[in-house]
């Protein structure tokens, strides 16, 4: 496997597990909202990210690997920082 492809999975990986856990805790804080519906968010994440990290480990090409990793960044700094 190429060093590349190890640092845009690992990359990924992370910046996926923190949207996973921004996706519950925006589900956690609807109104009416229950303990199987954060639990179904979660795991409904985990396995995009699943998927997409095998698909970013194995089979895209570069450009649209880094962009994917590019694009979740920045998904994650915009949902983290804005108040």
């Amino acid at each position: 496997m190429e060093t590349w492809r190890i640092v845009a999975t690992g990359a990924f990986v992370v910046s996926g597990l923190v949207m996973v856990l921004v996706a519950m805790a925006q589900v956690r804080d609807r109104k009416h909202s229950r303990r199987t519906q954060v639990w179904q968010a979660g795991l409904i994440g985990l396995a995009v990210v699943a998927v997409l990290t095998a698909a970013i480990a194995f089979w895209l090409p570069s450009a649209v690997a880094w962009a994917l990793v590019a694009a979740t960044a920045a998904a994650v700094l915009f949902l983290t920082l804005v108040d």
